[in-house]
């Protein structure tokens, strides 16, 4: 067994984060620039290689937590790629992730450290290798999930507005959405708890603000039902 695992193969394991965040500006992406060759001073996704005691979630965990500061992160596992010169340096797999995170609670000094840098998701550069097309399928995905399920609230503050939550779900799906028609879709899910507090910011008479109720979003995520946005 031993000779056969020693004949076999070595080939390297990376893992790359598509990380997304949120502002009043719209949905953004957060980038790397890089420091070394191949493709030095050019865009790409945050990422790393698969430690020999690690599974492919720690990894992930791991890659995050040290590029934004942050730790109970929401990420699901998207992709892997597997083509044989898809990194012309050494014969390397990789598996993606995707990450929601609210801008306002990463470490912005870390990011800074790091050389990386928010970019709205319509004006992001070309990025390496086949990290184009990463990003592109965790586009797809998310927008997918958030047509059907509630998804996207790590992406905004603890306490939010009606507004705020509908201008998230249009910048995730890139569409205009009827107002009536979603917050009477969303209060049908009974996954929000509205508070006693406004927003004064946005109007004379104040928005009232809301919180994520977490124990019913996830029972409704258990349950086979359709958004439909």
């Amino acid at each position: 067994m031993l000779n056969s695992y020693s004949s076999a193969d070595k080939v390297l394991l990376a893992v790359d984060c598509i990380i997304f965040g949120f502002d009043n500006e719209g949905l953004k992406i957060l980038l790397i620039k890089r420091d070394f060759e191949p493709e030095k001073g050019k865009w790409s996704l945050i990422g790393g290689f698969l430690k020999r005691d690690e599974v492919l979630d720690d990894a992930a965990i791991r890659i995050l937590n040290t590029y934004t500061g942050l730790n109970d992160i929401y990420m699901e596992q998207l992709y892997a790629y597997s083509e044989i010169d898809r990194d012309p340096v050494e014969r390397t797999i990789s598996v993606s992730y995707y990450a929601l995170i609210n801008i306002e609670n990463h470490n912005a000094e870390l990011i800074k450290n790091y050389h990386a840098q928010w970019f709205p998701i319509n004006d992001a550069p070309s990025l390496i290798f086949d990290h184009n097309e990463m990003l592109q399928n965790a586009i797809k995905r998310l927008r997918y999930r958030t047509s059907i399920k509630p998804i996207g609230f790590e992406l905004l503050p603890e306490k939010f507005t009606m507004r705020q939550l509908l201008e998230l779900y249009e910048a995730i799906l890139s569409k205009e959405l009827d107002k009536r028609n979603f917050i009477s879709k969303i209060n049908s899910l009974e996954i929000l708890n509205k508070l006693e507090e406004k927003d004064m910011q946005s109007s004379r008479k104040g928005s009232y603000l809301y919180t994520f109720n977490k124990e019913k979003y996830e029972e409704k995520l258990l349950n086979d039902f359709v958004l439909n946005l």
